[in-house]
This record gives C-alpha cells, structure tokens and sequence, in this order.
C-alpha cells in the first residue's frame, strides 16, 4: 500500500490537468498505457498532497485478496478513511470490473482511479460491467509539450536527434546514452509485451519479435498482412490476431487509407507504427546517430504522426486519422478529419524540394494546405 506524500515529479503530465477535473464526478476513471510509461507517476503527481487519498499497487497480494473476496467491510477497512482510491495495474485482479461495479452502486463514498498495462486485459475485464460508470484516458510517451515544460524549445531542438534514436519514455529521456542503450533494451525484451504473452498464452515469443522487426523495418512503408504471413510461417489469422493484440499492448498503432471513390485510390491498406520510437530502435538494435542511418525519413515520419497523436489525445475532439495514396504515386503522409474538416501533413527531415498538396486530392476534398513538417518549423506541429 502507498499512502500519498509529497515528490517532486520531473515532467508535469498534460493528462493530469484533464483528470484532475473529473476528481468531483462519479464516474470511475481508468488510465491505459504501455509498461513505464508513468502511470504510477501520474498517480502520484495527481494526488500526492491530497491526504485524503491513497494509491494501492493490486500486484500486491493482500491487496488482491481483499478486493477479489468482494466483502464490503474488508474493503473498507483496506480504503480506511480515504476518499480518492487509486487502484494501480487493476488488471491483475481476477473479475476487476464486476469489482469496481459492486464498489461504486454499493460504496458511493469513494471515488476510485484504476490504471493498467494493458488495454485489452482492461477492455475485456472492466469495461462491459462499467457501462455509463468510468471514463477513460489514454497515456502515452512523453510529449514534446511535457518536455518544453522542463527543458524549454532549445533543448529540445539541440536533442532532437536522440529523441528519435532514443524516445520519450520519461525514465529513460534523461539517462545517459549508454544507460538508455541498456534500459530501452531491457524494456523491448518480452516484459514489454508479457501481457500478451499471458494473455495468449504464447509458448514461443519468438514470432511475436520477428513480427515486431518486420514491423520496425517498415515503418513509413504499408504493410502486407499476407508477405508478413509467409515471412512468419504462420497464418494470416493469427498474424491479424498479433497485430491487434500489439496495438491493444501500445506497442504499435496502424493508420488505414483515406479513400472514397476516387479511381486511383487505394483503397485497403495499413501503415504500423511504433508509440514510441526509442522502443523500435531497440527491437532492431540500432541506436546509430541520425547522421549515421538509412532510415532518417521513417523514423522522422513516425516521430511526428506520434507526437500528432499526443496532442490530440488531450484534447475534447479527437480526429481520425489516415494516410493517404494512389497507385500513380500521389500521397499524404498524415490526413486528420474532424466534422468534415481535413488536415494534411507531410513529414520530412530533409526538403529538398517543397511538396505540393496533390491535385486530385484537394479537388475531391476540398483541402487547401498541405502542412510541411520538418526540424526547422517543427513548433508548428504543436497546433
């Protein structure tokens, strides 16, 4: 058990404003992300001067116990005079949502955050029971807004190399490079993704990795389900299977094609992603310098469609996303649609030459603007 006390938290998180406003209200909160990507943090900095809160690691046994018995009067005991019970990595407790159910009809006194790893263990386990009864946050890698916060914009433009080769996890962006070379390391080995391993019950991880390099030497390109399947040995069904579990893990995350009826448009596609790109050095082992790399432009491409995600993660209206091509060539690397407004994107470290927004695709949908991302003017992603 963790009694709330005073720290002092290195990056201030976006979410945390977000949640903080929905500490009056009913509804349970539960927080996703990926393994070390500061929930627990992010717990402590909501409500470390609160004394009337307190923050219980369900990895623990007796916490487990208490919880799983569903005896209303030990779980009341386990909260002792508290109000805000923080329930971190809640998907390790058998039956959570039929738990945290019974807690909020039956103990109305409390207001209950629940945090996990793992977004399908959480979907599977809470969010039917819940119904009209939570609302959800995503959290994700640090954001360049979180960091602009501690280390101001110059740092982050005379760093911006090694956030590409490194990434923004906030236990390992401030490391040395050596440490980070061994900590992103250890965090893209099979503790990463154990949850679906678990989950799964995958006797050999192999596959799950050289899925994850196949993905990790694509980024920026689409991929093929059926070449991943023979490149694999296994079957399109379960590779499909891997991929959903993977991004349900956010480890990965895929953009499917813009398209309507226009001839030339393809039409079914996916494009994967890393959330964060640290991770996907890792599981190919290449931390070479920018200056020493190949794949400059993919990395660049996944850097930014990431930090597009972080900033429209936090706010009330979030877009949806695509990429955008057609078999002549024509493409779009990132396209936001929102209430019938589109923006375009496209990412580049190096513009040699000033794209223009295709043709065909601002007179099919009205778009006027292609927005052009590159180091020099890369503020402007961040609105």
């Amino acid at each position: 058990m963790y009694v709330c006390k005073k720290k002092f938290i290195m990056y201030t998180r976006e979410l945390s404003k977000k949640i903080k406003k929905q500490l009056s209200k009913r509804e349970i909160i539960i927080v996703y992300g990926a393994r070390q990507v500061g929930k627990t943090t992010l717990l402590k900095e909501l409500l470390s001067a609160n004394s009337e809160a307190m923050i219980l690691n369900c990895e623990m046994p007796a916490v487990a116990d208490v919880l799983e018995s569903k005896n209303l009067s030990l779980v009341k005991a386990l909260f002792e005079n508290k109000i805000i019970i923080a329930l971190d990595e809640a998907q390790k407790i058998n039956n959570i949502g039929s738990i945290l159910k019974l807690i909020y009809d039956e103990l109305p006194q409390y207001k209950i955050i629940a945090t996990g790893s793992s977004s399908f263990e959480l979907s599977n386990k809470i969010i039917e029971p819940l119904t009209g009864r939570n609302i959800k946050f995503k959290l994700l890698p640090l954001s360049l807004t979180e960091i602009k916060e501690k280390n101001e914009w110059l740092w982050i433009l005379n760093n911006l190399s090694n956030l590409l080769v490194f990434g923004m996890y906030p236990g390992i962006i401030d490391l040395l490079v050596s440490d980070k070379r061994t900590k992103l390391s250890e965090l893209a080995s099979d503790y990463l993704f154990q949850d679906i391993l678990a989950y799964q019950n995958i006797k050999n991880p192999l596959i799950i990795r050289k899925l994850l390099k196949a993905l990790a030497l694509q980024i920026g390109s689409q991929v093929s389900v059926n070449e991943l399947s023979n490149m694999l040995g296994v079957s399109r069904p379960k590779i499909e299977n891997y991929l959903d579990l993977l991004e349900k893990n956010f480890v990965i995350f895929s953009l499917s094609t813009f398209s309507t009826n226009l001839r030339n448009e393809i039409k079914k596609s996916k494009k994967y992603y890393f959330y964060d790109t640290g991770i996907r050095n890792a599981i190919i082992n290449n931390f070479n310098p920018i200056i020493n790399r190949t794949d400059f432009g993919g990395l660049w491409e996944n850097f930014c469609i990431n930090e597009r995600i972080k900033f429209n993660n936090i706010r009330t209206t979030k877009p949806n996303i695509y990429f955008w091509r057609t078999f002549d060539g024509a493409e779009i690397d990132l396209i936001e649609e929102c209430d019938g407004n589109i923006l375009a994107f496209e990412f580049k470290w190096q513009v040699k030459r000033q794209p223009k927004l295709p043709k065909s695709f601002s007179q099919k949908y009205g778009a006027k603007e292609l927005r052009i991302i590159s180091p020099s003017n890369l503020h402007e992603i961040l609105n």
